[in-house]
């Protein structure tokens, strides 16, 4: 075999390269001493055993992530007589394959023409090999070799790569699960990877066991020619129970990487459960405590299984045969007579049957008399509210919209009686049920006259007042038959309850009739009322004599006013002439003489 050691090689020193790389099985380092050390302290690296390499004590291990650059320094002391290093690796044959040399003289480096290295690697100064972009083919046994005259070092080293798996995905998942039935929920899958990976199912985060008939796993893994890159599937069989609603199933991937073992898990997958119908109910729209005639009924039936039925079999009271619809039927304008028990089944489940109770609730009301009645004053009057329910009502009695205390009833009518009666009922807790009948009562009587006098306190006039009652409304007519001047004439009050008053005054100089006309459509009555002028003079000539007898009085006590002043005077005038005298004052004597006598005057 041809040797790049150069011409200046001897024929021992190439024997002994020959042995070197001939040499099959496990490599040791030569020492000078020629002593055999296969558990030198290398700096060994324990991997996971793959693709059929030996590993163990005593070999240096390099793990590389897929797509890196792979480091390998030669783990030798340098020799000092050095000639070049190699690196080599060897087929799984066992035969060599050389693809670097470096010569310690020249520091120049070659590189042997090997396709699958061509561009990827680099030897530096200190016989460190690297190479660029890590494939998986790349896990050999390389192996470094530092050459002097007169012997051959080599340590060897184990490469591997790694290559982290995609995120582990769910898919072909299943649209749905039955209970109590085996089937396929998904597959698991994760690619990409190197060395190939283990996938684990968990529910609800607790990992799935195989169970015959119900967990089945199937694991299968696939390596592309290419790349050599493991795609790894899981296929799990799963069967579902109604605790399975809302849970949710992951995968997870568990693969080797350069630092150790690692773990990626794929995203959350819940999945519909179908279970079938164990029960079966039935419902009333609107509320069936508010049901009256005249409203429309839906009977809604539902099944608890999923997906629940779609159609049912509804029951009408006094009906054997069901009537197939979808999960509601509509009755339309219910009566009283459609009170019963509805129910309603599965179609191909008779026994699986619900049933309610329904009750159309009714009002009804009978008034008698009713409309508008016509009675005579006095007359007796029977009023009758009937009232006929579903259930306890309510009855309220109004006249001209005031709510009365009580049922109106009538053994002798009055004019304060007539009026709009309405009689009025509602059932308890059923909205909108509420009846009402009514009754326009109307009193009728003849024209009644009753006449009053009232005479004024000066006694100038007189007051005559014609009461009078009846229905219609009577119209009122004055008469005067004598002489005298009327003051107000027919003045009338309002008319209410079939009463009203029209009153006249008058001031008679005779003695005069009045005479008062009341007439309706039924009849015409007249009331006649004597007024004498008598009484009326007599109070006048009273009335004179006492306006004399007043001025004679006053006269008098002005004759008494004068009497007693003139004394008074007299007296005074007697008194002024002593003091004059006294005082001497003859002069003022005279003056006040004269003054007495323009009193006296």
């Amino acid at each position: 075999m041809e040797s790049k050691a150069g011409p200046s090689c001897r024929l021992v020193f190439c024997l002994l390269i020959s042995a070197a790389v001939l040499r099959p099985g496990p490599i040791s380092k030569f020492s000078p001493t020629g002593i055999e050390d296969t558990n030198m302290d290398l700096g060994v690296q324990f991997g996971p055993q793959h693709q059929g390499y030996p590993g163990g004590l005593g070999w240096y291990t390099v793990n590389s992530a897929y797509g890196d650059t792979i480091i390998m320094p030669c783990r030798l002391d340098v020799p000092q007589n050095l000639m070049f290093g190699k690196w080599k690796y060897e087929k799984p044959d066992g035969s060599p394959v050389f693809i670097a040399f470096r010569s310690s003289t020249k520091k120049s480096v070659q590189y042997d023409d090997v396709p699958e290295y061509r561009d990827r690697l680099s030897l530096s100064e200190n016989y460190t090999l690297s190479i660029s972009n890590a494939r998986i083919s790349d896990e050999k046994r390389f192996v470094c070799m530092l050459v002097t005259e007169d012997n051959v070092f080599e340590a060897p080293t184990i490469v591997k790569v790694f290559k982290q798996p995609s995120k582990p995905e769910i898919v072909s998942q299943a649209p749905f699960l039955e209970t109590e039935q085996l089937k396929k929920l998904g597959d698991c899958i994760s690619k990409d990877s190197y060395p190939d990976g283990n996938i684990t199912w968990y529910r609800n985060g607790k990992v799935l066991q195989p169970l015959e008939g119900v967990v089945v796993l199937i694991f299968k893994k696939q390596m592309d020619p290419v790349t050599q890159l493991y795609t790894m599937t899981s296929s799990l069989e799963y069967k579902a129970t109604k605790a399975d609603i809302q849970m949710p199933f992951t995968c997870s991937v568990t693969y080797y990487g350069p630092s150790g073992q690692k773990t990626l898990q794929s995203e959350q997958a819940i999945f519909d459960i179908y279970y079938p119908t164990e029960q079966v109910t039935i419902q009333v729209l609107p509320s069936k405590n508010a049901i009256k005639e005249g409203d429309n009924i839906t009977l809604k039936c539902l099944g608890n299984g999923n997906p629940p039925p779609e159609e049912f079999l509804f029951y009408l009271p006094g009906q054997p045969e069901g009537i197939r619809s979808s999960n509601t039927y509509t009755l339309t304008d219910v009566r009283r007579n459609a009170t019963g028990d509805y129910r309603c089944s599965l179609i191909d489940k008779k026994s699986m049957i619900a049933s309610t109770a329904i009750t159309v609730h009714y009002l009804d009301l009978s008034l008698n008399p009713s409309g508008e009645v016509t009675k005579q004053i006095g007359d007796a009057l029977p009023v009758s509210c009937t009232i006929s329910a579903s259930r306890n009502a309510t009855v309220v009695w109004m006249k001209d919209n005031i709510r009365l205390r009580s049922s109106p009833s009538f053994s002798s009518l009055h004019y304060q009686d007539a009026g709009n009666y309405v009689c009025e009922t509602a059932l308890q807790d059923v909205e909108g049920l509420k009846k009402r009948e009514s009754l326009t009562l109307i009193v009728e009587g003849k024209p009644q006259i009753k006449m009053t006098k009232k005479t004024d306190p000066s006694g100038l006039s007189k007051t005559i007042i014609c009461h009078v009652e009846g229905f219609p409304k009577p119209a009122i007519q004055w008469t005067i038959t004598g002489s005298g001047s009327v003051i107000n004439q027919t003045e009338e009050s309002p008319y209410i309850n079939g009463r009203y008053y029209s009153k006249i005054i008058i001031s008679p100089e005779e003695n005069v009739t009045l005479t008062c006309t009341a007439e309706n459509q039924l009849e015409r009555t007249v009331n006649s009322l004597n007024v004498s002028a008598n009484e009326n003079r007599e109070k006048v000539n009273d009335q004179a004599k006492l306006i004399v007898g007043i001025v004679v009085g006053l006269l008098l006590a002005a004759l008494v006013a004068g009497v007693v002043y003139w004394l008074y005077m007299k007296k005074s005038k007697t008194a002024s002439k002593h003091v004059n005298k006294d005082l001497g004052n003859l002069e003022e004597n005279k003056k006040l003489e004269e003054n007495n006598h323009k009193t006296e005057a």
